[in-house]
């Protein structure tokens, strides 16, 4: 690439995040119209996307699959009828309200993508808050973080970590061995903030009615079966890959959505065209849009020479890395949607260890899995960072677009200034704990 068309693409790449953080125009248009920019100036060919899907194509099958089998399961009522039960549960109160939205979100996305279990919770969250008399943005402010921090207690419960996990061969069970406790650290750390942070929804106290009780459910068989879709979507993404012919998560949610169509088709209670309508679509084009500007930004060249100047800089101090890129990678997350930020951070980090001479040059390619344990914590803090700095801004992680986008169908807008009013105080205090959990992780590996 010339130095010219450098200069406009990392323009263009700023132009993109401006507009989006200034509210100058939609955010998904504004990534549509930074990729166009770039494909019509021949800078982003059609190769360049052709390769960007490689890495994409797995975060947009989990999401893909994970809208389909939410939008399956509307029509059973199930959603009205947990909502009663959280409503009744909450005792009128906002403080219980938001412990019990952590309970709630928290053990789904820990096997569902994160942005998945925004679109499930999601029903559900609204009706209470409306019930209590609260601004329901608070609150799917707040499920959107938590689905984002969730999202590290096992390997397929964000993109983020999925993509950064099978880039080193790492199983489920090694991630639940290593990862998952650092994931449910990040989740405490929320709760004692939560009075200062929401006030306006913690001290909330409201008189329920005595009788109220949840209707029963229009279609118990349909909602019997759906579930069962949905266990067995879950227990594939935890056993999928020990099975004799190993299935990954992408292929599992593409599954669950297959035998989630088929069931509305079987049962007449809704229409496929109808159900695939309802996909977020915009959504998906968002975060596939964002991979063609990160896959543009790395044919700059930028990115191979941080791998140089992070070696000149820190040697082989990996623990110093780890917390370079801690911190490095929330920050680019906050900026971009965090899963491509990760997928160029990969490569960025396996040439720094190549330079390094810690592994061979074949730790450039897809297939290697000999990683150093000493190199592992080094990963772990990658996943950390993205997850959780994905937590600080509106267009951080898919699920917080995903929240945005549900609060403006309902009459809710959130702004960019909103979200961070709740995302930044959180991350900070998540981030502090991830560089304690990395640097706990390189001395049990030292």
């Amino acid at each position: 690439m010339s130095g010219l068309q450098t200069y406009i693409t990392l323009a263009v790449f700023a132009g993109v995040i401006l507009a989006i953080a200034l509210n100058v125009v939609d955010m998904t248009l504004a990534v549509m119209l930074g990729t166009s920019i770039l494909m019509a100036l021949g800078i982003l060919t059609l190769q360049d996307t052709l390769k960007s899907l490689q890495t994409s194509e797995s975060m947009l099958a989990l999401l893909f699959g994970g809208m389909v089998v939410a939008r399956m399961l509307k029509p059973t009522g199930i959603f009205d009828y947990v909502g009663v039960r959280f409503l009744r549960a909450t005792r009128g109160s906002g403080k219980r309200f938001l412990l019990l939205l952590i309970a709630l979100v928290a053990p789904i996305c820990a096997f569902l993508p994160n942005a998945t279990t925004v679109i499930l919770v999601a029903p559900i969250i609204i009706r209470v808050a409306l019930a209590l008399e609260v601004d329901i943005v608070g609150p799917m402010v707040l499920t959107a973080i938590v689905s984002n921090s969730a999202g590290l207690l096992t390997l397929v419960g964000d993109p983020a970590t999925f993509l950064v996990g099978s880039s080193i061969g790492m199983t489920f069970t090694q991630y639940l061995s290593k990862v998952s406790l650092g994931g449910l650290l990040s989740i405490l750390v929320i709760v004692p903030i939560l009075p200062k942070l929401m006030p306006e929804v913690w001290n909330v106290r409201r008189l329920l009615p005595a009788d109220l009780q949840p209707a029963p459910l229009a279609r118990p068989g349909l909602c019997a079966v759906a579930l069962a879709v949905l266990a067995l979507m879950i227990a594939m993404f935890a056993f999928g890959e020990h099975l004799p012919s190993p299935v990954k998560p992408p292929l599992v949610a593409l599954i669950g959505a297959s035998l989630a169509l088929l069931l509305v088709y079987v049962t007449k209670i809704d229409t496929s065209d109808k159900v695939l309508q309802d996909v977020d679509w915009k959504t998906l084009i968002f975060l596939l849009c964002m991979f063609w500007l990160v896959e543009a930004v790395t044919k700059t060249g930028v990115i191979q020479s941080l791998s140089q100047q992070i070696y000149l800089l820190f040697g082989n101090d990996l623990q110093l890395v780890a917390m370079v890129m801690l911190a490095g990678i929330a920050l680019a997350s906050s900026l971009l949607a965090n899963t491509p930020v990760v997928a160029a951070s990969i490569f960025l980090i396996k040439g720094y260890l190549v330079i390094a001479e810690l592994v061979p040059e074949q730790a450039l390619g897809p297939t290697f899995a000999a990683w150093p344990d000493t190199t592992l914590p080094l990963f772990i803090g990658m996943m950390f960072g993205a997850t959780l700095g994905g937590n600080s801004t509106l267009i951080g992680a898919a699920a917080n677009v995903v929240a945005a986008g549900i609060c403006a169908a309902n009459g809710r807008r959130i702004t960019f200034a909103g979200f961070l009013r709740y995302g930044v105080p959180i991350t900070i205090c998540q981030l502090a704990m991830a560089a304690l959990y990395v640097q706990v992780m390189f001395r049990l590996t030292s």
